[in-house]
């Protein structure tokens, strides 16, 4: 009742009259009517979460009519059950969920059996499944499949799916649970490995030990196209890490792998038929054909196609070091250790390139089943068509008036030999042109109105605009971002199922083994829920609260999203006490890298691809947790007029610890070169620490601030949201709206 005491010398005089009869002393009348308040005001929490500030402002604006009133509204308001239903941390959530009641548990007998179709696959799905149930619950399990149709879990499949997996294949499935046992079924193997990976997400500690919650779901994905691109090609990724990246894509129902193998910095693929093509254009760090086979196998088992990409005319540099022929210019060339578009593109107008290409594409079709094969056809700059004479007597005499004419061409003779060998061509928006049959898919990473565009053309199209992950952008802003937004909300319905659905893309510039996975997770499951769940599923504070959950089981399956962070801190930190490299993450903590493409911009020298990934900006994740809590906790402050007790005494907290924490981290500054670099940082984080605090207690006096005071530390926090060793300081802006609340006297929301 702590939060009730300020109101009793401010109590309005316009009171019920029954406690002001003319028998009663002032000090019963003050009692009676305390004791008004707190029966409504307890009535209103515990009914409806009402807080106890909203029930003094009404009364005081309203008098004892607005008691009276307040007392009628919580009587209305259905007072709360006993048992809750747990909040499901699903991710992506299921298109519908209906809670039972009660829990399975999860124990030392707990069984799977299938019955219906049966192949190897679902067997290996099985084992994996059970292996993962017995690490999220340290129980040891059974790992093969019962027998016993009184298992814990019964799967059924219907029939067997694709021998190569297709496009719009039934991914369905329904899943109950109740405390009895759970029951899966699916069309297909796809729908039940979807199923499975729901269920390792159900489960979870309860007072009855392990449990998955009674419920019913029935599921099935809003697209068929939920990819993730990964580039291997800037920066050689290492299988090891393409399978634990699988394994993600799996555990959020993503189907999709799309595998960037060649680029102007290394051509990544053994091709027997052009050996120099990896001998020389990929300083030794290529897949072999049998590894390929291994990682495509693996894939599979999870329900996820592989398509390779292989990009050309430009881009394709790591092409030329062993074939410069297929040049438009004389050469000589090396791999390309910068990044950025480069000039060197394949020559269009030569049939030996073509002949070269039908060879290369007919292996490569062999090596990779699936439907689709990736030509890019990005951003080719044209510079190096336009020096050559050749070339350009060559527009003339086709009647290609410039170089976007040229590309056309060059697509035109490229699609018949990618069909000739069974495949049908994917690229990026810039292959589209009327004259390719449509049979294409454009894949936009322009954004939706040239996706859109594609559609109303009669072409299939996948969206990667608004989810590339390299860009750090926050989780919410990736899953703000929606295929059928924008330009492509008004197509037909016709138009609209032409748009197969989205891919995250990871390109590799500022990405190696050991941070690639902090750099796609957790972010890249707000992306697969965007492109699984309905179109309605689309509030981010929920999204919020279950990325949290299911980051720490994305990290059973091996990523290294969190592990590597603490890592690579330990590295740069060197031999730094407990105390200086809690003050290193403190610090680390509130940082994010900058935004967008401006890392090269604003790097202390030019990066490439020799440039060792061994900074703090290169350790921080792209995204950070504390620095978005810190903000939510502002905004709550702020919605409640600035009067809660508990969330002011936890701002105290935090800033007491920013401010004093620089001076714990001089020490290892002083030690480490490293440390140092982000100095400036800690010292920002110190200063700002010391401004929340002044904030606080100007608002405690409920009097404004002068303006020069406000005007002073609004510049200071905007240099303090300029970047530092190309690092962000998140919980600025949070400041800076506590700052402009102590100059309206503390007042913050409402004006009151």
């Amino acid at each position: 009742m702590s939060d009730l005491q300020p109101y009793g010398a401010t109590i309005p005089t316009n009171l019920p009259r029954f406690c002001k009869s003319s028998s009663q002393k002032d000090g019963d009348v003050t009692v009676c009517v305390r004791w008004c308040y707190i029966a409504v005001t307890c009535t209103l929490i515990w009914r409806g979460g009402v807080d106890s500030v909203m029930v003094h402002n009404f009364v005081a604006s309203f008098g004892w009519r607005g008691l009276l009133l307040l007392f009628l509204l919580a009587l209305l308001i259905p007072k709360p059950t006993g048992a809750q239903q747990p909040a499901l941390n699903l991710m992506p959530m299921p298109a519908s969920v209906q809670p039972g009641t009660g829990s399975l548990r999860a124990d030392s007998s707990f069984s799977v059996a299938l019955s219906g179709h049966a192949e190897p696959r679902l067997e290996r799905g099985v084992e994996r499944f059970l292996q993962q149930l017995a690490r999220q619950t340290a129980i040891p399990l059974n790992l093969k499949p019962s027998k016993s149709a009184q298992a814990t879990l019964v799967i059924h499949t219907d029939h067997a799916s694709k021998e190569i997996q297709e496009v719009g294949e039934d991914e369905s499935y329904a899943l109950e649970v109740t405390a009895g046992g759970a029951k899966l079924t699916a069309p297909t193997p796809l729908g039940t490995l979807h199923g499975l990976q729901t269920f390792l997400q159900l489960v979870d500690v309860s007072t009855n030990g392990f449990a998955a919650p009674a419920v019913t779901i029935q599921d099935k994905p809003r697209f068929p196209w939920r990819g993730l691109m990964i580039d291997s090609a800037r920066h050689f990724t290492p299988l090891d890490v393409i399978r634990r990246n699988l394994d993600g894509m799996d555990a959020v129902k993503m189907n999709v792998f799309h595998w960037h193998l060649s680029d102007n910095q290394g051509f990544r693929v053994e091709s027997k038929r052009f050996p120099k093509l990896q001998e020389l254009g990929s300083d030794g760090r290529y897949y072999t054909q049998e590894e390929i086979r291994d990682v495509i196998a693996y894939a599979r088992d999870r329900g996820i196609r592989v398509v390779p990409e292989f990009d050309i005319p430009g881009h394709s540099t790591s092409w030329f070091v062993a074939h410069p022929e297929l040049a438009s210019g004389p050469g000589p060339y090396e791999i390309e250790r910068r990044w950025g578009v480069f000039d060197p593109a394949m020559d269009p107008t030569k049939e030996s390139t073509y002949k070269f290409l039908d060879q290369f594409i007919g292996e490569m079709a062999r090596l990779f089943p699936d439907q689709f094969f990736h030509v890019g056809g990005d951003e080719v700059n044209g510079k190096q068509w336009d020096a050559n004479k050749e070339i350009q007597e060559f527009k003339r005499a086709h009647s290609l008036k410039d170089n976007q004419a040229l590309q056309a061409y060059f697509n035109r003779h490229l699609q018949p030999i990618v069909q000739k060998h069974g495949k049908s061509m994917i690229g990026w928006d810039e292959i589209l042109d009327p004259t390719l049959p449509k049979n294409i898919t454009i894949q936009s990473w322009r954004g939706p109105a040239s996706l859109a565009a594609a559609a109303k053309q009669g072409y299939r199209g996948l969206l990667s605009n608004g989810y590339y992950l390299d860009l750090g952008w926050p989780a919410a802003r990736h899953y703000a971002m929606d295929p059928m937004s924008g330009d492509a909300a008004n197509l037909s319905l016709e138009e609209q199922q032409r748009i197969l659905g989205g891919e995250s893309c990871m390109w590799a510039e500022y990405v190696d083994a050991e941070n690639i996975d902090s750099r796609i997770w957790p972010r890249n499951a707000a992306i697969a829920e965007r492109l699984w769940s309905p179109a309605d599923v689309r509030d981010p504070a929920s999204m919020y609260a279950r990325l949290d959950f299911v980051a720490t089981r994305l990290e059973w399956l091996g990523l290294t999203h969190r592990t590597s962070y603490w890592q690579m801190l330990r590295r740069i930190a060197g031999a730094a006490t407990p105390e200086e490299f809690a003050a290193l993450r403190t610090l680390t903590d509130e940082l994010e890298p900058v935004k967008d493409y401006t890392r090269e911009q604003t790097a202390p020298a030019e990066p490439t691809s020799l440039t060792p990934m061994n900074r703090v900006v290169d350790a921080v994740p792209l995204e950070s947790d504390a620095g978005r809590r810190f903000g939510e906790l502002v905004d709550k402050f702020i919605s409640t007029s600035c009067l809660d007790g508990d969330t002011v005494a936890r701002l105290r907290a935090q800033f007491t610890a920013w401010r004093d924490n620089d001076a714990k981290l001089q020490p290892l500054a002083e030690r480490s070169l490293l440390v140092y670099e982000v100095a400036g940082r800690s010292r920002d984080l110190s200063a700002l620490g010391t401004m929340g605090l002044a904030a606080l207690d100007a608002m405690s006096k409920r009097q404004p601030v002068p303006d020069s005071w406000k005007a002073q530390q609004l510049a200071r926090l905007k240099q303090w949201k300029e970047q530092k060793a190309q690092l962000l300081l998140i919980p600025v802006s949070a400041v800076q709206k506590l700052v402009e609340a102590a100059a309206t006297g503390g007042t913050c929301a409402n004006g009151k």
